[in-house]
């Protein structure tokens, strides 16, 4: 049985949910995904991922219906927070290895929102499953660190820099391509955290 086979309509009014495994959905996201970085959002079509991912594309619109619902889908999907698994032991540490880590994963994920630029303006959906998945969980996760910093007695509490990291390490992933035409690389970051964040926090 190929994999276009497994992909067909049931009897009817069988569920088709049910029938697509987390790996075969997780392909699917994938492809998605990949082909939005590649192609851009509006030359991607439901159409276009079946025939990559050899399904039928009856699969995707029973399972998602619209491309919009389809991509905030895959977007969601990957709502891990990479910075969540950092922890050095020093606030000051924890900061490097963010800078390290943004580095390695910035240009796909620079490249997908400026992929999704229009699209996530015109539909309210997309642009909040960008967020739930680029964004929210590594606020999260740095303001985890910064809470850790505090409790270890690095940082003051009343730090007024402590609310501003955040908007430091993502602004200067998104403006770094616009004023020099080049991503936010480890190297710059790691520079950007000894000059700018470590100073505002008191641990340069």
């Amino acid at each position: 049985m190929t994999s276009q086979d497994a992909d067909r309509p049931g009897p009817v009014g069988t569920s088709r949910r049910s029938k697509i495994t987390p790996e075969r959905e997780r392909e699917f996201f994938d492809a998605v995904l990949h082909q939005i970085r590649e192609c851009g959002y509006d030359a991607v079509t439901m159409e276009g991922i079946a025939a990559s991912t050899r399904c039928s594309k009856s699969t995707l619109y029973r399972q998602w219906r619209t491309k919009p619902q389809f991509v905030a889908a895959a977007l969601r999907s990957r709502g891990q927070a990479r910075f969540a698994l950092i922890d050095t032991g020093t606030l000051a540490g924890d900061l490097r290895e963010v800078a390290r880590s943004a580095g390695e994963w910035s240009p796909q994920d620079a490249t997908l929102f400026q992929a999704l630029g229009h699209a996530v303006v015109q539909d309210r959906e997309l642009a909040q499953a960008l967020r739930e998945a680029l964004v929210d969980p590594e606020i999260a996760a740095l303001e985890a660190m910064l809470r850790r910093g505090v409790e270890r007695g690095e940082v003051d509490a009343g730090n007024p820099a402590l609310r501003y990291v955040p908007a430091q390490i993502f602004g200067v992933l998104r403006v770094r391509p616009v004023l020099e035409g080049r991503n936010a690389d480890a190297d710059y970051l790691l520079r950007f955290v000894e000059a700018a964040v470590l100073p505002s926090l008191g641990l340069a």
